[in-house]
């Protein structure tokens, strides 16, 4: 994991996963909701899987359980990334 990593590169990287992923760029917002960008539970497992391999932060089903949006998925991976 790099040593120190900012939100904004957090938020940067998780739009371009979620743009990967089929999300259109100008929906994500971190008030988007996963289900409004048309990603299910298996294109949060992948995003989960590209933030561990880009920062070394694993993210497991628990910590993915209620979330809903972009913004809480950022600032997950911005705690567990601390």
């Amino acid at each position: 994991m790099a040593a120190t990593v900012t939100k904004e590169q957090i938020s940067e990287r998780v739009t371009e996963a979620l743009v990967e992923l089929g999300a259109e760029r100008d929906e994500i917002k971190p008030e988007a909701e996963f289900e409004a960008l048309e990603l299910d539970s298996l294109d949060l497992v992948e995003l989960a899987q590209i933030v561990e391999e880009e920062w070394g932060v694993e993210i497991t089903a628990k910590d993915m359980e209620g979330l809903t949006t972009v913004g809480q998925a950022i600032d997950l991976v911005a705690a567990k990334a601390s």
